[in-house]
């Protein structure tokens, strides 16, 4: 099996063998024990979460297929557990299971670039950020907290869901700036629509907090807007109103 799983064909994910009779080399768990985890591919991987498949389907098939469906890994990733369960195979324990796992690697990896990341332009913050926002089926409104070099301090999520200045409230955005204490922020959010130009909301939401951060005396340095593989950046565009 090759590193390119969501690539295979539909024909490639038949087995007709259940896992416990496969060569022991060729066993994820047995794979991973001997030769290190490095060496299982994607599907492997999620296999071993999985733990077994549905009839003649192995778990390595069930994998293989998700991954087929959504097209990489970090489609998979933002994926809810009523989304998994649409598997015959895959039910609530399983569908949690995955949800858990995947959550924790998004935690890791900010966890640990935060230490180091330094942010020198929107598209810092895309690279960072694309991954995990890109393919998320709601808005999620995150504020950037920064040092004065520049260095990304935390991310902090203000709300979930489809946004409005009610919800994005001055106060919840710069409580942690404050606390932190953080010299700069930067405003990020999501478009599922796939569509990265600003609404006419976003353009208010802008507005509102870039003259509540002159009160409080901390930059907002951008508003960025990830939607699928693109971003717009308020600042590059000249719409960093007050600024």
């Amino acid at each position: 099996m090759g590193k390119n799983d969501n690539k295979l064909s539909e024909d490639l994910l038949k087995y007709h063998t259940r896992i416990k009779e496969w060569p022991i080399d060729e066993r994820p768990r047995e794979k991973l024990v001997k030769y290190g985890s490095e060496s299982l591919t994607n599907a492997e991987l999620i296999a071993i979460l999985l733990r077994s498949g549905s009839g003649k389907i192995t778990a390595v098939d069930l994998a293989i297929r998700m991954l087929s469906d959504y097209g990489s890994l970090n489609s998979l990733l933002g994926k809810s557990i009523n989304e998994l369960k649409k598997y015959k195979g895959i039910g609530s324990t399983k569908a949690i299971t995955l949800v858990a796992a995947f959550e924790l690697a998004k935690r890791i990896s900010t966890e640990t670039i935060n230490k180091r990341i330094k942010i020198s332009s929107p598209k810092d913050v895309y690279m960072r950020y694309g991954p995990f926002l890109k393919d998320l089926k709601q808005e999620v409104f995150k504020v950037l907290l920064l040092s004065t070099s520049n260095e990304l301090l935390k991310d902090v999520e203000i709300t979930k869901g489809t946004l409005n200045a009610s919800l994005v409230h001055p106060r919840e955005v710069f409580r942690s700036a404050i606390i932190e204490p953080a010299a700069a922020i930067i405003l990020l959010h999501n478009h599922p629509s796939g569509n990265s130009q600003p609404s006419q909301e976003d353009i208010q939401i802008t507005k509102q907090l870039v003259q509540a951060s002159k009160v409080v005396e901390i930059t907002i340095h951008d508003h960025i807007i990830i939607a699928g593989n693109a971003y717009f950046s308020f600042a590059e565009n000249g719409l960093l109103v007050g600024s």
